[in-house]
């Protein structure tokens, strides 16, 4: 894992941002994992700054986002497909058939899953899936004690999940209790994997992901196995990892062509 510590959470969103848009740069044509959520938001913000202001080109990129609501029809302004139209896809010159969210309104849920593997697969695999971190360890929707081999699936969200996004519904009663998500299985093909965890309430999730032993219970441990994940925080949730000077000193003294500057 390489991990960097940023001071505040706007920075380490700056910093993502830089992150996939080096990737984009490389490879115009890059396939990217896509997140939702309060975390993301102020990338998207920064992604679309760099098309408008700096020319980063969108038109070749495919785009797969990690989950869905199951029950949300995309025009929905609470769904996955709306979020990103809002946040990104409307601002950037991204081709809208190239950008796939799960679909969670369907009849057959399981169909949609199978075929949601299948496009990732027809598309090359993913190039850099970036993710957020729950506070119970999840990534996706893929919540603690579920399989860490997992393909594309529909999973029950738990009570604190619900909890924690029932201000985005107005209440938990009002919320999907269920989604289809990229699996941990999925998730873990990624060439490359881009992790943003920010403020006081992910400090136990982020302890037990980067420096507690791989298990189930914590899905975001996973990531330990991934030859090249970026796992970028800010000073809060860093507060309880034993080994912070550590992840600091190995940051201050990258070589040259190992900075996303």
């Amino acid at each position: 894992m390489e991990v960097i510590i940023q001071e505040t959470a706007n920075s380490g969103c700056l910093l993502g941002a830089k992150i996939i848009a080096k990737k984009i740069r490389e490879k115009p044509d890059a396939v990217l994992g896509l997140a939702t959520g309060r975390t993301p938001e102020k990338l998207y913000r920064e992604l679309v700054r760099m098309h408008r202001e700096d020319g980063l080109d969108f038109s070749q990129v495919t785009t797969f986002n990690l989950d869905e609501y199951v029950g949300l029809p995309p025009e929905n302004d609470q769904s996955y497909r709306y979020f990103m139209n809002e946040h990104l896809f409307r601002h950037v010159n991204i081709d809208l058939a190239k950008t796939h969210v799960p679909a969670g309104n369907v009849a057959d849920l399981h169909a949609e899953c199978r075929d949601y593997e299948k496009r990732i697969q027809d598309a090359g695999g993913i190039d850099i899936q970036l993710l957020g971190l729950g506070r119970n360890g999840h990534i996706g929707f893929n919540e603690p004690t579920g399989s860490l081999r997992s393909r594309t699936w529909i999973k029950i969200l738990s009570e604190q999940t619900l909890n924690d996004n029932a201000a985005v519904f107005g209440d938990s009663e009002s919320m999907p209790k269920h989604a289809v998500t990229m699996g941990i299985g999925t998730i873990m093909e990624a060439r490359q994997i881009l992790l943003l965890a920010f403020g006081p309430a992910k400090v136990r999730a982020v302890m037990e992901m980067i420096e507690g032993p791989l298990a189930a219970v914590c899905p975001g441990s996973a990531l330990q196995e991934h030859p090249r994940s970026t796992i970028v925080l800010d000073e809060p949730s860093s507060a309880g990892l034993r080994f912070v000077d550590h992840y600091k000193w190995v940051d201050r003294n990258k070589l040259t062509w190992q900075r996303y500057d």
